[in-house]
């Protein structure tokens, strides 16, 4: 989905980022307004620099040089719908996915990444830690950021701790939405 909606022309994306948000509202809305919480000076961030960073005609022209450019702006709404999309469809899949559901699939997506000698069971492994520590860190009852960070290296007392990674068969409709995510894939590519 993120791959494709790099191509997509920009009322397409809109009308695809829309859609996805209004998905994601409806089927999971309490996971993805945590997500855009959590985010929302990345995407403010964003948006700003492109556009006071991008060279173009000048939005407000009362403002001189300390008005955005609307060519900076469009970019940087191009930029921001690709994020809320992607934030959303992450939203809906956070919500609806075990934690060892959504390693196992990315686990079984990664088999390409053989071929090239990339270790999917490194990934596979370092995403389940990654999650586990995050969920560990939203656990603890902490009121600065300060207090957040000295508790991720603080040590946990967790030594040789095994991970069991359970394997699910995939299905035909797992390849039937594999099939057509890569069809979309390639339709957006054109």
């Amino acid at each position: 989905m993120v791959a494709a909606m790099q191509a997509l022309a920009f009322w397409t994306l809109l009308a695809v980022a829309g859609s996805i948000l209004l998905l994601a509202l409806l089927v999971s809305a309490h996971k993805l307004m945590q997500l855009l919480r959590r985010t929302r000076w990345i995407l403010l961030s964003l948006l700003l620099i492109y556009a006071y960073s991008t060279p173009g005609h000048t939005l407000l022209e009362t403002l001189g040089v300390f008005s955005p450019s609307r060519e900076g702006l469009n970019d940087g709404l191009l930029q921001l719908s690709r994020l809320l999309a992607s934030i959303a469809g992450l939203a809906i899949l956070l919500d609806r996915l075990h934690r060892q559901q959504l390693i196992a699939g990315l686990y079984t997506l990664l088999i390409p990444l053989q071929l090239i000698g990339v270790s999917r069971e490194r990934i596979a492994v370092r995403l389940a830690l990654t999650l586990h520590y995050a969920e560990v860190a939203m656990l603890r009852e902490t009121h600065t950021w300060q207090e957040s960070l000295r508790s991720l290296f603080a040590p946990h007392g967790e030594t040789g701790k095994q991970m069991e990674l359970t394997m699910y068969r995939l299905g035909i409709h797992d390849g039937l939405l594999v099939g057509i995510a890569l069809l979309l894939l390639c339709g957006a590519m054109r």
